[in-house]
């Protein structure tokens, strides 16, 4: 699995744009990592990176955030959820299985009922400087095994 290692914020946000920019419709990108991880930072890029030029904030407490770019951009909190069953009353397969790009944030709570094919994003905090991150890509399905691999040869981080 491909391993992306940021020393910023800035460089985290920057992975997620450039993510961003080459998302398509359908495409379901699932962020695993603990509280501050910087799940909501690599967020953020995807946004710019899809056109949403307004700010972009966690929906922890609204669940779903959606937002207008070149793509309709759909980003979950599902840390507050109780369950999968949870999600049924959201309507997910609307988000899941429409046109724009859905972003999971702890996607782990709600793992039975996500699709086969996805990008997992693993954030973890790596050493003693707070800001430095180790992204691992996990592609399950051609598209996402070959844009994990775009993202590790393209991006450039402080590797």
């Amino acid at each position: 699995m491909p391993v992306l290692r940021t020393t910023s914020p800035l460089e985290t946000e920057a992975v997620g744009e450039y993510l961003g920019s080459l998302a398509v419709p359908g495409d379901i990108f699932c962020l695993y990592g603990d509280l501050g991880a910087g799940k909501t930072c690599l967020a953020r890029g995807v946004a710019r990176g899809l056109g949403v030029n307004e700010p972009v904030t966690s929906p922890t407490f609204t669940l779903i955030n959606e937002y207008q770019g070149r793509i309709p951009f759909f980003h979950m909190d599902v840390y507050r959820l109780e369950d999968s069953e949870d999600m049924v009353d959201l309507g997910y397969e609307e988000y899941f299985f429409g046109e724009g790009i859905t972003l999971l944030e702890w996607a782990g709570r709600i793992s039975e009922i996500l699709p086969a094919s996805r990008l997992n994003i693993f954030i973890m905090t790596a050493g003693e400087d707070e800001d430095i991150r180790e992204i691992t890509l996990e592609g399950l399905g051609d598209r996402y095994i070959h844009l994990a691999e775009e993202l590790k040869r393209n991006v450039r981080t402080g590797n």
